[in-house]
């Protein structure tokens, strides 16, 4: 691990939380980073989470959310490269292609829900039967693509919380929104406001510390030139400590 790896695990080892609620298995999760790499700074779209939730009030996250196992049933545009879906299924029980392929719909549909933004292409013309969660895709005739996505991040919650994920995280270029669904955000939805931010101002808000350490990560990443071929870093907790390992 680099310097920078263990600093990072050891931020997440240092943040204060309860450890006392019953443990549970973690939940399959996916998130999405929208990238704008259009100005001179990178920007990333972050979402204020409603103070009245009872899980991460208030808190600047990236849109995401737990697996629905229908999402392995929506057609699509393309495909997840071979290294994407081994490296989205590595250390995992009972892999398949088809949990990586709907982990990484999941990030796309939970956007779409969350902000009202619409990942895909039109170039294929319109998805005539689609599983529930995705009706918007076929009312506006688009398809997800998966080839737009890089998989930049894993982390799982620490044992003995009230909820648990094993969350991926998903990066895409902003030019790959299609459409925008309006009135998705508003003060009684899940997410009261969107942002576009610099890493450096996205920093700045109130966020989760998994997503501060993420958001560095991603950093990194950019700087070396956003190739998907770059590893993988994976946290995880064993014995009260954090642990950052490399999928490659």
């Amino acid at each position: 691990m680099t310097d920078k790896g263990t600093a990072l695990a050891e931020r997440l080892t240092k943040t204060e939380r309860e450890q006392r609620w019953a443990n549970q298995k973690p939940v399959d999760a996916a998130t999405l980073i929208l990238i704008d790499r259009s100005g001179k700074k990178p920007k990333v779209l972050m979402g204020k989470r409603r103070d009245d939730l009872k899980f991460m009030p208030g808190k600047f996250v990236f849109p995401g959310g737990r697996r629905d196992p229908d999402d392995r049933a929506m057609p699509v545009f393309g495909a997840l490269s071979d290294l994407i879906q081994a490296r989205l299924m590595a250390r995992v029980q009972r892999p398949s292609m088809s949990r990586a392929r709907s982990l990484a719909l999941t990030a796309i549909r939970e956007t779409c829900e969350e902000t009202g933004l619409m990942l895909g292409t039109r170039e294929a013309g319109k998805p005539e039967t689609v599983p529930k969660g995705w009706e918007a895709f076929a009312e506006h005739g688009i398809f997800p693509n998966l080839e737009s996505l890089h998989f930049v991040a894993r982390a799982i919650t620490p044992p003995r919380r009230p909820k648990r994920f094993d969350t991926r995280f998903f990066a895409c270029d902003a030019d790959h929104v299609m459409h925008k669904i309006e009135g998705v955000v508003g003060p009684h939805a899940e997410l009261t406001e969107l942002k576009w931010l610099t890493l450096e101002e996205a920093l700045h808000e109130d966020l989760p510390t998994i997503t501060t350490v993420v958001l560095e990560e991603l950093g990194d990443r950019i700087a070396k030139g956003f190739s998907p071929l770059l590893p993988v870093p994976f946290y995880f907790m064993v014995r009260k400590e954090f642990r950052r390992e490399i999928i490659d």
